[in-house]
């Protein structure tokens, strides 16, 4: 596979269809080359490392994920945003589309700095999962959902992909709404190793598979676990994730190869 991330320093891991990078994601987007990639995928940090808790498998615990996921202020989380999705745009395609994950606090951020640097929202996903934690603190309702934005570059001769039909049949032979239903990540994925915010891959294949053709580039810049790239590996995309965290890289190749080797069977 072409390196279309120029420099030095090549990818941690690589094959013909996949490459994975361990590094800062600013610094490596900036050297990607311009308008290479045909979607991308991003599930950027939530901020909610505030010292609270959570129940995990009716264990209290911690909501701390690492120093990648402290809080900060509006401001700072939102030049975050527009600073990382102007450089995703300068990778992406004219025909190109990127999909962004995120709770409620992220979420509206990010949806104005899509905006503000150029993009057309497509569709707002909800992501609904069957078995959320359970609300430990009564004074709310429980947060079972997540949103998933997807948008193309806001010019008039962009065209997206869309397989309409193979969603539909996806769904039993009816559209697919913008409101998907599921659990969270089975613990059958995490087998060789797992992320604090780890996406299902029923999630990630309906994202791949209706956005994209065979052969074409995804990208992952915050690629945690592999999991876009699994999904990517398995329905034949190539595939460049990068994240900041050795062990996460570790468990994507692994995953990443583990898919490959099934699919030689």
């Amino acid at each position: 596979m072409e390196r279309l991330i120029k420099g030095k320093t090549g990818p941690y891991f690589e094959n013909d269809i996949g490459q994975l990078y361990l590094g800062d994601s600013f610094q490596l987007l900036k050297r990607m080359v311009p308008e290479s990639v045909d979607m991308i995928f991003a599930d950027p940090p939530y901020f909610l490392s505030n010292d609270g808790v959570t129940c995990r498998s009716g264990h209290l615990v911690s909501v701390n994920k690492a120093s990648w996921d402290e809080g900060m202020d509006f401001q700072s989380r939102h030049r975050f945003n527009r600073r990382w999705i102007r450089l995703c745009k300068r990778c992406l395609s004219p025909n190109g589309t990127i999909w962004i994950s995120g709770t409620m606090h992220n979420i509206f951020s990010i949806g104005m700095a899509m905006e503000q640097e150029g993009f057309k929202i497509i569709n707002s996903i909800t992501w609904q999962k069957t078995n959320p934690p359970p609300n430990l603190a009564c004074r709310c309702f429980t947060h079972s959902t997540e949103t998933i934005i997807w948008a193309k570059k806001n010019e008039k001769k962009a065209k997206h992909t869309f397989n309409y039909e193979l969603m539909k049949q996806r769904n039993g032979g009816h559209q697919m709404k913008d409101v998907w239903t599921g659990s969270r990540t089975r613990p059958s994925e995490k087998k060789v190793g797992k992320h604090p915010t780890q996406k299902p891959e029923y999630l990630m294949e309906n994202i791949v598979l209706s956005s994209t053709k065979r052969g074409d580039l995804v990208l992952d810049p915050f690629c945690g676990s592999g999991t876009t790239g699994v999904a990517a590996v398995r329905f034949g995309r190539r595939f460049i994730g990068i994240d900041n965290e050795k062990e996460y890289i570790e468990t994507a190749f692994k995953r990443m190869s583990n898919v490959q080797e099934e699919l030689e069977w």
